[in-house]
Parts: C-alpha cells; structure tokens; sequence
C-alpha cells in the first residue's frame, strides 16, 4: 500500500465536514496502546489567506500541513470549502506534478500523488477570484483528511471504505477575508 492513493476518492469534505473529531481524554498511565479511531497520520495545518478583498479581487489560500506521524500518510487529500462570494470559474492552483482536483460546489479536494513521511510537510496555494457582489467577511475552511486504510484496501471506492466503516480524520483551520469596498 506504500504508494497508492484513494481511487476515486469522493468528496467528503462538504459544509461542516471538517471538524477535527473528538480526542479521547489521555490516559494517566505512562503506556498508552492505539486504538481503532486514531488516526494512523495526524496533521498539524496551518492555512494563511488575504486579509483584505476589493469585489472581484482575488484571494490567496496557502496550506501547509506537516505529517506528525505516527506513520506515513497515503490516503490523504488537501481540501476545503471556498466562500460564498468566491466565483467557482475563476479558481487556480499550484501543487506538484500529477495533483488531481476535484470541485463540487463550494466544496474541493486534491490528491497529491505521494506518500507524506512523518514530519514531512506539504503544501498547496489555491487563488479565488471574488464576485463583483461580494461583501461581508468571507469565510473558508481548509485542511487535509486522512483515511485509515489498511493493506489491501487501497484500491476500494469511498463507498466500500464508508460501507465499511474505515475511519477519516480531517484536519482544518478556518479562515476569514473581508470585502471592503
């Protein structure tokens, strides 16, 4: 399973989907076992984005996650959801050679052909362009979801993994741009 990714990963960041799940209260004892709803590969996201927007201005989203382990992360994607004001037509990115992106509504993904080791970080910039209509404070969430996918397991749908019950972890920060006029 070392270098595959998702096949036909579906979109499961949507409005609200990233939260960043409950963490169990840690155990007062010096040994702690993994359970079945840790994540094999946390993140640490940090998402920076243009403070300040005239209408039809474009706003700048960077993402940098680092892997913090404990293994490697090969079923991951960077995703989020873009702002109301943000026109859908008008969206670049730039990433490694071979990212492939997806968009359903405001929502996104991308799938960076790698495996990300521990303490390696990757990053991605996305540029959205603003409606003339625009106003108000536009808010995104951004981050990564990883998958706990087993060997073997690397070639199934998201269909057969949610059928399944495999878990996913997102990781996500929200940030906020202001219109002003």
């Amino acid at each position: 399973m070392r270098n595959s990714l998702l096949k036909g990963a579906a979109l499961a960041i949507a409005a609200g989907a990233l939260l960043l799940p409950a963490v169990p209260a840690a155990a007062t004892t010096t040994v702690t076992a993994a359970t079945a709803a840790d994540p094999f590969s946390a993140f640490d996201v940090t998402v920076k984005a243009t403070k300040k927007v005239k209408p039809g201005g474009k706003i700048t989203y960077t993402i940098r996650a680092v892997n913090k382990g404990p293994h490697y992360a090969d079923s991951w994607f960077v995703g989020g959801e873009f702002p109301k004001g943000v026109d859908l037509r008008n969206i670049s990115y730039w990433a490694e050679k071979g990212t492939q992106c997806a968009l359903d509504g405001r929502a996104f993904y991308c799938v960076l052909p790698r495996v990300v080791e521990v303490d390696e970080a990757i990053s991605m910039k996305f540029v959205a362009k603003t409606t003339k209509k625009a106003k108000g404070t536009q808010t995104a969430t951004l981050g990564v979801v990883t998958y706990n996918v087993d060997q073997g397991m690397e070639n199934m749908s998201k269909e057969e993994l949610d059928r399944l019950g495999i878990p996913e972890f997102a990781f996500a920060k929200t940030v906020k741009t202001k219109v002003v006029r």
